[in-house]
């Protein structure tokens, strides 16, 4: 018995304005459907954050209906929870209707008494992301925060086991001593919102989402990630889904890497060295630079594009440095560098205009901004 368990999609996010679906489709169309078709699991487990925000673009909707469909014509039922991203409510139209199809979208805290039942001896249930309030309310019963609330929700799901069955979780929470993105939403992690890994004991194997990085998670549990970068951050991030295999009474897992449509990383270097680089080897990867000039650079943006046609952001040392402090201070910094304006001034030549300034140029220069200059 073999789970594709994956999480996190996103569809329809976007990183410094640019879409991301293009991408996004990429991964759908040309790397997890092929590999769906290859490996044929026995169930596909998408651990929530289908979207990137409750009501999601038409376009996102569009390709999580092409995967639906696409997964039902390869013949591989699939099993859906929503996640704090998702519009619950608009993720469960259809849902007892695509359930007779092999289709499971659990979005309401109820779905999680009623298990897939992938055979009689491997029973998965489904947990969506809910709120404590939410738990009072199905249960009866007084609880306290997420770690009360999972406890209270899984000792129900609990009391569903059949006796020799092997019993999988999909869940969509914030577990105790996770690693988390600057993608993740901060309300959602840490704090009040932890889980205690000791909250899934009794279950072969947990399926989680909503940390971007694949990890462990407690004795029994496992964060697929998402399988693309979602923020620069995470580009030393090795991106995959996760391929668990239930033999006997041992649980395996294969970290399966997602090569992506574009990578996203970081570049740092000189100006110099950066359109060098360019030139050298051009990329339509996501990028963000670290300027490490030590002077100003004029239109760096433009300058690097045509060879980074993806460069989503700059930040420059020297303008950190300069602004660095209180306000007092950055203008001193400020007023150092008005000192040198005639430098400013030929680097503006060299770098802009291809020029090396000669004696008039400077004397010319000097006299628009201080009246400077000798007398011609």
């Amino acid at each position: 018995m073999r789970i594709l368990h994956t999480s996190d999609w996103h569809l329809g996010k976007m990183l410094f304005g640019r879409s991301l679906l293009e991408d996004q489709t990429y991964f759908v169309d040309r790397v997890f459907l092929p590999l769906v078709e290859r490996e044929h699991p026995d169930l596909i487990l998408l651990a929530g954050d289908v979207f990137d925000r409750p009501i999601a673009p038409v376009e996102a909707i569009q390709l999580f209906d092409h995967f639906i469909e696409e997964a039902h014509r390869l013949g591989v039922p699939l099993a859906v929870i929503s996640g704090n991203h998702d519009g619950a409510g608009r993720m469960a139209l259809g849902a007892p209707l695509l359930r007779e199809n092999g289709v499971a979208i659990a979005t309401k805290l109820e779905d999680a008494f009623r298990p897939v039942l992938l055979s009689e001896r491997v029973h998965c249930y489904l947990l969506p992301y809910f709120e404590p309030a939410q738990a009072r309310q199905v249960l009866g019963v007084d609880v306290r925060g997420f770690q009360e609330a999972y406890r209270a929700v899984l000792d129900r799901v609990r009391e569903r086991f059949v006796p020799g069955a092997v019993n999988v979780l999909a869940a969509h929470c914030f577990v105790m001593g996770g690693e988390t993105s600057a993608s993740e939403s901060p309300t959602f992690v840490g704090g009040s919102s932890e889980v205690s890994p000791a909250c899934f004991e009794g279950f072969s194997y947990v399926a989680l989402g909503h940390l971007h990085r694949a990890q462990k998670a407690g004795p029994n549990g496992r964060y697929a990630g998402s399988p693309l970068k979602y923020s620069f951050d995470e580009a030393h991030h090795r991106k995959s889904v996760t391929m668990v295999t239930f033999e006997e009474e041992q649980v395996k897992s294969e970290v399966i890497p997602v090569e992506p449509l574009r990578d996203l990383r970081t570049l740092s270097g000189t100006m110099e060295e950066l359109l060098e680089l360019g030139k050298r080897a051009s990329s339509e990867d996501y990028l963000y630079v670290e300027l490490l000039d030590d002077s100003p650079v004029y239109m760096p943006m433009d300058r690097l594009r045509p060879y980074f046609p993806n460069l989503l952001g700059i930040n420059s040392q020297w303008l950190s440095r300069a602004g660095a402090g209180e306000s007092a201070g950055l203008r001193e910094q400020l007023l150092h560098h008005r000192t040198d304006d005639a430098s400013i001034f030929e680097a503006f030549l060299k770098q802009i205009c291809g020029l090396d300034p000669d004696a008039a140029d400077r004397n010319l220069f000097l006299q628009a901004m201080h009246g400077e200059g000798e007398e011609s």
